[in-house]
């Protein structure tokens, strides 16, 4: 672990809190300059002796480990498209180093989106943007609580997580996933939360139909159910599939002896209309922070026409049973 004496900032943690409960309030993440240049000498005295631990995809520690030092700043490095953080009894300060694991170490790589989700258990830190000296609010204590996602760009800096000052530190955690996103490349235009503006609902093209049968996450033939949950930007509608052909960490359970299928619930965007009942569709779509999001979704018929002139022409990017 390093650590790094902060002391100086600590005398400025009355106006800071004031501070972030106004930037919490009206909801806009700020850029605290008042107070960010005290934090400069020492996230760069941070990275140029920090040792990298790579192929890490998640990260679990606890302010316990250094009650004592509670001016430390940690540095973690997590070098995966995925994973996790944990923070138990949060104490002074920690940062979060993201990378993909394809690229080099030493540099932020352009092009690439992160989001977090926190859980809504987390409590007890504040979550930043820090970018030379400068940090700028993404997760007040407040918003965590409500499983908010928050996009970032991996140029845009490091995550900068900070305890909140309190006598009693019990029963407090911080938690948050994350996810690694191309701009670029397949299914990136569907991230569900890069979206800066309304949601357009489209047909996919007959190309990116037979792309999506063979990238997807998950790729089945079934049929609507009704409203299961979820918000007016996505409701969440439930499925249940006659056939299965690819699913990602087991969202789809099987129906039991009386045939029902595999069943499960997935995420439509807004401006989407699914119509249940009995007519079948080829449900294909990704996983984020373990739900399922709807990709391309015609009617299985229509795929199954589309997908036989492929074979006959060669052009299938994949082989599937339809039998």
């Amino acid at each position: 672990m390093l650590v790094v004496d902060i002391s100086k900032a600590e005398k400025l943690r009355g106006a800071r809190e004031v501070e972030l409960v106004e930037a919490a309030g009206d909801g806009r993440s700020t850029m605290l300059r008042s107070w960010a240049s005290h934090w400069v000498m020492l996230v760069l005295v941070c990275r140029a002796v920090a040792q990298y631990s790579t192929d890490l995809c998640s990260w679990r520690g606890s302010g316990l480990s250094h009650e004592a030092h509670r001016r430390d700043v940690e540095q973690v490095y997590l070098r995966c498209s995925q994973g996790s953080l944990e923070w138990l009894y949060p104490t002074g300060a920690i940062i979060v180093n993201l990378r993909p694991n394809t690229e080099s170490s030493s540099r932020r790589p352009a092009g690439v989106f992160v989001c977090i989700k926190s859980q809504t258990f987390s409590q007890g830190s504040h979550v930043y943007l820090e970018h030379e000296g400068d940090l700028r609010l993404l997760l007040s204590d407040a918003d965590q609580a409500q499983g908010a996602v928050r996009c970032f760009t991996l140029k845009e800096g490091a995550l900068f997580v900070e305890a909140v000052p309190q006598r009693d530190i019990s029963r407090k955690i911080t938690a948050f996933q994350y996810e690694l996103v191309p701009s670029q490349g397949p299914g990136a235009h569907m991230y569900p939360y890069l979206h800066q503006g309304p949601v357009t609902c489209k047909p996919c093209s007959d190309q990116e139909v037979l792309m999506a049968v063979c990238t997807s996450d998950f790729a089945g033939c079934g049929t609507f159910g009704g409203a299961a949950s979820g918000s007016d930007h996505h409701p969440v509608v439930t499925v249940t599939l006659r056939r299965l052909f690819q699913q990602k960490s087991g969202l789809f359970a099987w129906g039991g002896a009386r045939g029902q299928g595999w069943r499960g619930r997935v995420s439509v965007p807004a401006p989407c209309v699914v119509r249940p009942g009995e007519d079948e569709y080829l449900l294909t779509g990704s996983v984020h922070f373990g739900e399922a999001w709807l990709g391309c979704a015609p009617r299985y018929r229509d795929f199954l026409k589309l997908y036989a002139e492929a074979v006959n022409a060669g052009a299938n990017p994949c082989h599937i049973d339809t039998n």
